[in-house]
């Protein structure tokens, strides 16, 4: 089904790669970014370079939390679908600028909303995070569970978000999936995370700090299998009525993160220099995601190994510094 498609943070990690899968299947993207200064903004137009062009594309540079601006950019669309991906991201920086993180996240979720309702939009896809969990001690990770104990501003955020779907659902009959994402990872992949930052210092022969004795774990999923989660929601969307549903996606298969620096090291051939740390306020021990729900719902199908994804970023990344 070829639509007119919002991406929010269409600039960003997965932002920029969902928003190429839409168009070569034919849909018109609007993508908004406000090339937050988290990391550097060349870093976003390099991502934006191989679609910006695109005769279906259209850009639009706006802060999401300055409502009366984005609903002036949106006036004149007609929009069938939006895909919220965009917010601070982060759990550590989340600690240290909690307000920062209410305004990019819960006020920007809020104006979306806002802007939905007053346009008659109806269907909207929202990224979510696995970080909503906490230090819950049940595994795998299920939808059913109780969220209502998170451990950082930034987890906090993401679940006021999901309540606020909720509520405008129930009001204005919106169609809402909320989409828990686990420790998305790939080419593009954000330069503060650590699969990217420890490829970095690595490959440069300088010390990475392991945060802990090794033993936390996430459940690193590929980019491809993320963004073909999404396009599964967008699909469910479009063809059902009455939906407010919230989906893990994620891998179901956690690596510790000694296995992570291992894998890392096979992909770079170079032994790491490894700098051992006291865990870190906010992090979790472990995430883990059941997928049961999205491979139902969604026809959810992650087809990527952690080190297959590995070595495609490690690729990437040297191609990169040689380009």
């Amino acid at each position: 089904m070829q639509s007119t498609i919002v991406v929010t943070g269409c600039a960003g990690f997965i932002g920029s790669h969902l928003s190429e899968k839409l168009l070569a299947a034919g849909n018109q993207v609007i993508g908004i970014d406000n090339f937050d200064p988290f990391y550097d903004r060349q870093v976003k137009e390099r991502n934006l370079s191989g679609f910006q062009n695109h005769p279906h594309f259209r850009f639009i540079e706006v802060d999401l939390a300055n409502q009366e601006a984005l609903s002036r950019e949106l006036a004149q669309e007609q929009i069938d679908v939006i895909v919220h991906l965009a917010g601070k991201a982060g759990v550590r920086p989340s600690i240290e600028d909690p307000q920062g993180y209410i305004r990019a996240n819960i006020a920007a979720t809020q104006n979306i909303l806002d802007v939905m309702k007053n346009k008659g939009i109806k269907k909207l896809a929202f990224a979510s995070s696995s970080s909503v969990y906490g230090n819950t001690k049940e595994t795998p990770f299920h939808e059913e569970q109780d969220v209502s104990r998170p451990i950082s501003p930034y987890a906090f955020t993401k679940k006021a978000c999901e309540l606020l779907n909720y509520t405008y659902h129930s009001l204005y009959e919106l169609d809402i999936i909320n989409l828990r994402f686990f420790t998305v990872f790939g080419p593009r992949q954000r330069p503060d995370l650590a699969i990217h930052k420890f490829t970095r210092l690595i490959l440069n022969g300088e010390e990475i700090p392991m945060f802990g004795d090794g033993s936390t774990s996430r459940d690193y999923t590929y980019y491809e299998d993320t963004v073909a989660g999404i396009q599964g929601a967008i699909d469910y969307l479009q063809t059902n009525q009455g939906v407010y549903e919230t989906l893990n996606l994620g891998n179901n298969q956690p690596v510790k993160l000694s296995e992570m620096i291992a894998a890392i090291e096979k992909a770079c051939g170079v032994k790491a220099n490894i700098k051992q740390l006291p865990m870190q306020p906010g992090d979790v021990d472990i995430t883990f995601a059941n997928i049961e729900k999205a491979k139902k719902m969604l026809g959810y199908n992650p087809q990527y190994s952690f080190e297959e994804g590995v070595k495609n970023f490690v690729d990437w990344y040297r191609q990169l510094q040689t380009s």
